[in-house]
């Protein structure tokens, strides 16, 4: 008798799940994650809250870089989507199967010479005291991201070697895993300076430890940003990649120092 009890409560309660609204069923589900490039965090929380307000609904946001993040789509880590700091990471995914479409270029990134506070590096577009700070002995530490899987910190040798500088700074180089570890270090006191993403600059938490200066953006490469779907993404993230599309993220994008597309 009591295995027939316990035999109908279970068909009962599957009963009653399958009545449920699909969106009911969707909000008790968890939030989809979203890989997202280092560089936007200020500007993609600001941008998820928004969404949140608006639409009700809630994506979790894991930053990092976007070369890691790459090896680990491929690898079928459970993201639903992908914001690339450099969009060939979303092109070699899309070639292999593992995206919806080929993405949305979404912003071009930048990036500044960061001084902290009581740094004896004086900032300017030329990287000229750099220079003179390498000659002189007064840079013992300088930071920037990895360039080998980090889209900023390739930008950054980029940038140092076109102006000559690689050889005389690689040894005093310490690298941040992605940007924001990068800027992290340079913010820190720990380090004479460091290059590191505009947007990242710009946010009052990390402007207010030292000074920048924009870089000129002929010093490297374009940091084309690249978003994508990644296959069996649910309709949550369906919403949030065409939201980041609309008028009131590209306003945020703007806001951080982003050069958006069509602008």
């Amino acid at each position: 008798m009591r295995q027939r009890f316990s035999g109908l409560r279970r068909k009962l309660l599957l009963l009653a799940l399958a009545l449920l609204p699909s969106s009911v069923l969707a909000q008790s589900a968890a939030p989809p994650v979203v890989a997202a490039a280092s560089d936007l965090k200020f500007a993609v929380e600001e941008i998820a809250a928004q969404f949140g307000a608006e639409t009700k609904r809630e994506v979790k946001l894991t930053f990092g870089s976007s070369g890691n993040f790459y090896r680990q789509i491929e690898q079928g880590a459970p993201f639903e989507m992908f914001m690339s700091a450099d969009e060939d990471f979303v092109a070699k995914l899309a070639a292999s199967g593992r995206t919806v479409d080929n993405g949305a270029l979404y912003a071009t990134g930048r990036i500044v010479l960061f001084a902290a506070h009581g740094s004896s590096l004086k900032v300017d577009p030329e990287m000229a005291d750099l220079k003179a700070a390498l000659s002189g002995g007064r840079i013992h530490r300088f930071a920037i991201a990895n360039p080998e899987h980090a889209p900023y910190g390739r930008a950054a040798e980029q940038a140092l070697t076109k102006l000559g500088l690689w050889n005389a700074i690689q040894p005093k180089l310490v690298l941040g895993e992605n940007v924001s570890q990068a800027a992290q270090f340079a913010t820190s006191g720990s380090t004479q300076g460091g290059i590191f993403a505009y947007s990242l600059a710009l946010a009052p938490a990390v402007s207010k430890l030292g000074t920048y200066v924009l870089l000129p953006e002929d010093l490297h490469q374009p940091l084309r940003q690249r978003m994508v779907l990644i296959k069996g993404a649910s309709e949550t993230s369906r919403a949030f990649y065409a939201y980041l599309l609309q008028p009131v993220a590209r306003a945020t994008f703007r806001r951080y120092g982003f050069v958006l597309p069509s602008e």
